[in-house]
């Protein structure tokens, strides 16, 4: 029998996988602590380690892995950029869920942009309060706005659809580019450098890579338009956190919308409102009037986690009967 060690779980993810698990017969145990090089030899005597976005798997943790005996580490996720792929040791493999919803992440990307530009989080906190005035309260059309999206996987591609469906212009950036697509949907690919001085709203559906680590930076930020709106629902570190604070507080961005943070691991899906340890960076974006952040929920959605269960127990399921599998994550 298979045994498999989670790490990094909530409830929601020990009811799913449960619930999934009556069709394989899986030995599985939980754990609410996230994998790193400290906690990695918890793995002794278990087949696969099942892992989440903010388990950080480096060379030294993959080799604590292999050394207890693990030959699968599964991503319930769709990047893995916490994975020292580069320093894989032989035997031991990744596995992933390259999709799951991308309707679930580009939707919430558009709940953000819409909660900055009208005010919802204000409007909401005011009328609880038996407050119904509008000032402070005023925001633009997003029709006939330029919107640049950076990426277009499959979460872009829905993005820009639905940026469409507003009758915006989209511009887009990405360096495998999909010619189709762009005609199909109506788009057009361009230089960062043209997304970024032409874009009333930008949002991100990148991965992270080596190339678009902090891909928003002071030299970028200082290309975009001034009131520029900025949305993130992909990866924290593609922003660069103390150049986005500075523009901030000279007001070149409009309004900001995040639903991940460069130094999110600690605190997002956590709950810390009874914990005295905060981050400078988050806690300043947090008092800014013109922020929304949420803590890494794009995902969330029913769909999504159905088929991040599925999948993953379906690629444990593959790689454990042919040695192989069709979601893994090469060198």
């Amino acid at each position: 029998m298979v045994k498999i060690l989670f790490f990094d779980t909530k409830e929601y993810d020990e009811r799913l996988f449960n619930e999934y698990n009556k069709n394989y017969g899986y030995e599985i145990k939980y754990l609410e602590t996230k994998l790193n090089h400290e906690t990695a030899p918890l793995a002794q005597g278990y087949d696969a380690v099942c892992i989440f976005v903010n388990d950080l798997v480096d060379k030294e943790t993959l080799k604590i892995l292999k050394d207890c005996g693990v030959k699968l580490v599964v991503l319930r996720c769709a990047g893995f950029n916490n994975v020292d792929i580069d320093n894989l040791p032989a035997g031991l493999n990744v596995v992933r869920v390259p999709e799951y919803s991308p309707y679930a992440v580009a939707e919430h990307a558009v709940a953000l942009l819409l909660s900055i530009d009208r005010k919802i989080y204000k409007a909401y906190q005011r009328t609880k309060k038996y407050n119904f005035t509008l000032n402070g309260l005023l925001g633009f059309d997003i029709h006939g706005k330029t919107v640049g999206v950076i990426g277009t996987g499959k979460i872009g591609k829905v993005f820009i659809k639905i940026m469409k469906g507003f009758g915006t212009e989209v511009l887009a950036y990405d360096i495998f580019e999909d010619k189709e697509a762009e005609k199909e949907l109506g788009f057009r690919y361009t230089s960062l450098d043209e997304l970024y001085e032409k874009s009333d709203i930008i949002s991100l559906h990148c991965p992270l890579t080596k190339d678009t680590n902090k891909i928003i930076n002071a030299q970028s930020l200082d290309k975009m338009k001034d009131g520029v709106v900025i949305i993130n629902t992909s990866r924290g570190k593609l922003i660069d956190t103390d150049s986005l604070i500075k523009r901030l507080e000279e007001n070149k961005i409009g309004g900001l919308g995040l639903d991940v943070y460069e130094e999110e691991e600690e605190f997002f899906l956590n709950d810390m409102s009874n914990s005295y340890k905060r981050d400078e960076g988050l806690s300043i974006l947090l008092s800014m009037p013109n922020v929304v952040i949420t803590s890494h929920q794009a995902f969330f959605t029913r769909e999504a986690l159905d088929k991040i269960a599925s999948i993953s127990l379906s690629n444990i399921k593959e790689f454990f009967e042919t040695g192989k599998c069709v979601n893994e994550v090469k060198k």
